[in-house]
């Protein structure tokens, strides 16, 4: 059995849409490597992804056990949903053929949880919303997630959700400006549904975010979803 001292290090997985990325935390969920990223595999099923994980797992050295931000509903270590990854993830037991396939403990969160454990403070109602392929949020109530809500899908305006407005391919589609109209638009909406304290938003595409944000709203770098991955073993 491993103390809960300085040397435990966490290898944290972060499987995307586009890309897969890992790197390895210290104790207090530092950086101890360089992020490590491949693309992720098309079309990308549970056997071709875990390839990939795997072969991250090997750049980055030494690890005692692993934490994976996956884009999807996790329950109990089973991926239920999958929107922008392959059908084949439904019911399927990420945790338990990961650990086998690595010999490490395993445990699996949904990604913008994952991102958001790695960037609230643990006060108030605060929402992280995740900007990439989807469109990823997670809520937290004085520190406490509300695990698996997955508003992405929820309808947000014109009979389309906020994943089909706000997602990879709508930025492709509509641009840079309409979309950062659509979410200032999207911002004002969360805030009447949760009147959350703060927001937080990250992913790949925050980047593309160009106005002025209101004052409880902060931009988190990407990397956030790796650095949350070492909540997931505090109990």
């Amino acid at each position: 059995m491993l103390e809960d001292n300085g040397s435990i290090r966490t290898l944290s997985v972060d499987i995307g849409g586009s890309g897969v990325k890992a790197m390895v935390l210290d104790i207090t969920g530092k950086p101890l490597t360089e992020r490590g990223r491949l693309e992720t595999p098309q079309p990308a099923t549970p056997e071709v992804v875990i390839n990939t994980v795997v072969v991250l797992a090997a750049s980055q050295g030494e690890y005692h056990r692993v934490s994976v931000g996956f884009p999807g509903v996790v329950r109990s270590g089973v991926t239920e949903s999958a929107a922008n990854l392959h059908c084949d993830w439904i019911g399927f037991d990420l945790a338990t053929i990961l650990s086998a396939r690595l010999n490490k403990p395993v445990k699996v969160i949904n990604d913008a949880d994952m991102q958001g454990l790695g960037a609230i403070a643990g006060k108030g109602v605060e929402l992280v919303i995740t900007l990439g392929t989807g469109f990823g949020s997670a809520l937290f109530v004085d520190g406490k997630l509300v695990p698996n809500m997955e508003m992405g899908h929820h309808p947000f305006r014109k009979g389309e959700t906020y994943e089909e407005q706000l997602g990879r391919a709508a930025l492709d589609k509509i641009g840079e400006k309409k979309w950062n109209k659509r979410l200032q638009k999207a911002i004002a909406s969360l805030q009447h549904l949760f009147n959350y304290d703060y927001l937080y938003i990250g992913g790949g595409e925050a980047v593309r975010i160009n106005m002025n944000l209101p004052l409880n709203v902060k931009l988190i770098p990407n990397i956030t979803g790796l650095l949350g991955g070492i909540a997931l073993w505090k109990d």
